[in-house]
This record gives structure tokens, C-alpha cells and sequence, in this order.
């Protein structure tokens, strides 16, 4: 999905750009259960409020991500990822959400990502899904385009997100996505350009909780 497709962007004969940014969605089928993960990066150099709208894409995912354990409502883990998106006064989108990791393809629970949403169920251990926010720059919502799958902003601006697979454990989460190294790629694209950059949370930041896996990359 590039620059203002939101998600389920099709790859067609336009080539990537200098400055596009591009969400790669990844599904995996394994010994009869679906997972899958995303990530978005930069093409080339970035200019200055994609590499913002990108690293508030990451930051909300992994705020939501720390409020994951046993007891938590579905639904409130939303309140993290509006909280970090409104920081830069960025939109969440409605139309999709986390899910349920099983042998049926994005089945329950329902994770939304909007704060005020009305999504049952309470985490528990050994509850298995994902979180995927996806962040606009501009208004909140989404067009759907005539194949009935691609997803673009509205006002044409640009749309970013992050997504992981995870496992609600006795004392917290276990990211089951999670690489060896797992410092966001996009983060070891600025390193190589030379950018300066902040992460203030999840791996590649200064958070206590993510500094053994935050070391540069080697993987």
C-alpha cells in the first residue's frame, strides 16, 4: 500500500518513487492457523512529515501494545492509540481493525483502534491476536475502491501503519511477529541517511521495557 492507500494496495505498473512511503502486509498460513503482520518504510529519502506521520504510525501500535495483559477491555486499548495519533494531529482510521488469530482468516475478538468504540470481551491468557492501527495525516476515513478491496484516503493524503501478532500471557504479552533484532525497519532507513529521529516507545526507543532489543541493527 503506498503513500495514501490506507491498506490492501495491489501492486500495479506505477514504480516506486523517491519519498513514497509503502506498507508491506504480510500473511502467514501455518499447520492450519492464519497470522500476519505489517510494517511500512521509506523509499529513499523522506521528507520531514512523512518520517512523522511514520514514526506516530509505530508509536501508536506499541502504546496499545503496553496495555495489553490479563483483565484488559478489547476495547480500551483504543484510548493509547487516539491519545498518540492526536499528539501530531493525526487520524485514526475506522473501517478496520485488530483480530482474532485462529484457523478461521481474521476471526474474533474484533480490536478496534478508535477510542469510544463499542468491541466485547476482556483479554485473558493465552488469547492470541493482532493489532494493526492505521494512521492518517489528513481526515480520518477511508475510501473503498471499485475492485471492492483498496483502501485509500479521502483527501488523498498520505496513511501509514504497523501490525503485530501477539499472545496475552499470565503476566503481560509476548509478541509472537517479533523479529531477532527488532528495531522498525524504517528506523535503520533514517540511520543509514543520517536523519535524526525519536522513538519514545516499543523497540528502537529509550523505553526501559524495549531497551534489550534495541540495540543497533544486525539483522
Amino acid at each position: 500500500s503506498v503513500n495514501e492507500c490506507v491498506c490492501h494496495g495491489i501492486p500495479d505498473s506505477r514504480p516506486l518513487e523517491e519519498g513514497d512511503i509503502v506498507n508491506l502486509d504480510i500473511s502467514l498460513y501455518h499447520d492450519g492457523f492464519h497470522s500476519d503482520l505489517n510494517e511500512t518504510v521509506f523509499v529513499g529519502r523522506p521528507d520531514p512529515e512523512s518520517i512523522k506521520l511514520v514514526i506516530a504510525a509505530y508509536e501508536c501500535l506499541w502504546a496499545s501494545v503496553e496495555d495489553v495483559r490479563p483483565g484488559m477491555f478489547y476495547r480500551n486499548i483504543a484510548k493509547s492509540i487516539e491519545a498518540r495519533a492526536a499528539e501530531d494531529g493525526f487520524s485514526v482510521v475506522k473501517t478496520y481493525c485488530g483480530h482474532g488469530v485462529h484457523k478461521q482468516f481474521h476471526t474474533l475478538p474484533t480490536v478496534p483502534h478508535y477510542a469510544g468504540n463499542r468491541a466485547a470481551g476482556v483479554m485473558q491468557s493465552g488469547h492470541c491476536f493482532t493489532i494493526e492501527p492505521m494512521i492518517n495525516q489528513g481526515e480520518r476515513g477511508d475510501v473503498l475502491w471499485p475492485d471492492n478491496w483498496t483502501s485509500t484516503t479521502p483527501d488523498g493524503r498520505r496513511s501509514a501503519q504497523f501490525e503485530e501478532t501477539m499472545l496475552v500471557t499470565d503476566d503481560g504479552v509476548d509478541i509472537l511477529t517479533m523479529r531477532p533484532n527488532p528495531k522498525p525497519h524504517f528506523a535503520r532507513q533514517l540511520d543509514d541517511l543520517g536523519i535524526a529521529y525519536e522513538l519514545k516507545v516499543g523497540p528502537g526507543s529509550a523505553s526501559p521495557r524495549w531497551a534489550d532489543r534495541s540495540a543497533p541493527a544486525s539483522a
